[in-house]
């Protein structure tokens, strides 16, 4: 089996690297933050002395960081994967980054005989703790095999999506519909309390027909609709995924309007006090701005089947 290491235990990161301890992979572990890592030790991971302690002592490196300019410093910078690995390792990247880094990482690897797969993460942190995410990734077959059993312990769901650069892109699509739906539900649900309408049937006849969607009907009935803002993906975390799609869209010539509007929002909510809130939270933000009730659920209600 190979001996795993894992870089940057935050909140995702922490819960993914969790399950690989407790089911049994040779771990070792390196955050900034030395409490995640003292967790870790205590499943049976081994501490690591920086980056370079992790690459020297791994067959597959596996990176969770903030955003780009993290995951360059960790796979290319002067004390990096690439500058103390060897031939023949894989460097899996789970981060949300931008699709230039990926390929850059991809290409520098290349050029020293190590392996890169992207497999940046669906779902949530709680679905990470559980070890229930989904991942999305691009790899070579052989790649693929290799880190499938990793995968397997830190998620339910696994999709193939092609080579390398390939699950993060398919990341970006993803995220680009979720995050919006968060602006339209704000918005839909803030007209609702201006009118005056009642939460709970309005949400029942959303759901009932093509209006209705994934963000309405499963995570916002479980967050804020139920008072909840605590962060599952922070208002920061979906701004900056909206920058990164609205930069790789224009490298392709893709117009992407109402990305570019909803980012906004997403500046104007976390310029107060939403920036560290869940981003289902935006309602929230809206309604403050417009001077409206924030819209909540009466305590034991589920959406209906």
């Amino acid at each position: 089996m190979d001996k795993v290491g894992f870089i940057g235990l935050g909140r995702m990161g922490r819960g993914m690297a969790s399950n690989l301890a407790k089911k049994g992979f040779e771990l070792v572990v390196y955050d900034i933050n030395p409490e995640p890592v003292r967790a870790l030790e205590a499943l049976g991971a081994r501490r690591a002395n920086g980056v370079a302690g992790v690459a020297q002592a791994s067959d597959v490196v596996i990176t969770m960081l903030p955003a780009s300019p993290e995951v360059e410093g960790a796979v290319v910078g002067p004390d990096g994967i690439l500058a103390n690995g060897r031939a023949g390792q894989v460097i899996m990247d789970m981060s949300t980054v931008e699709p230039k880094t990926t390929d850059l990482i991809a290409k520098a690897a290349a050029e020293k005989g190590l392996s890169v797969v992207d497999a940046p993460v669906g779902r949530l942190a709680a679905h990470a703790d559980r070890g229930e995410s989904l991942f999305m990734v691009g790899a070579s077959d052989a790649d693929f095999a290799r880190v499938r059993p990793m995968l397997d312990a830190m998620g339910t769901t696994v999709h193939h999506c092609g080579p390398v650069g390939t699950g993060i892109r398919t990341k970006l699509v993803n995220n680009y519909l979720a995050i919006i739906l968060c602006q339209l539900n704000a918005e839909a649900l803030a007209l609702s309390q201006r009118f005056g309408l009642d939460l709970t049937k309005t949400l029942e006849v959303c759901y009932g027909t093509t209006a209705t969607n994934g963000q309405l009907k499963i995570n916002w009935p479980n967050k804020v609709l139920k008072g909840d803002i605590e962060p599952g993906f922070t208002i920061d975390l979906a701004h900056k995924d909206l920058s990164i799609i609205i930069a790789a869209a224009n490298a392709e010539k893709v117009p992407l309007p109402v990305a570019a509007a909803a980012r906004e929002m997403f500046s104007l909510a976390r310029s107060g006090k939403y920036g560290q809130a869940d981003f289902s939270a935006m309602v929230d933000a809206l309604c403050d701005a417009a001077g409206i009730d924030k819209p909540r659920v009466p305590e034991g209600w589920t959406p209906p089947a």
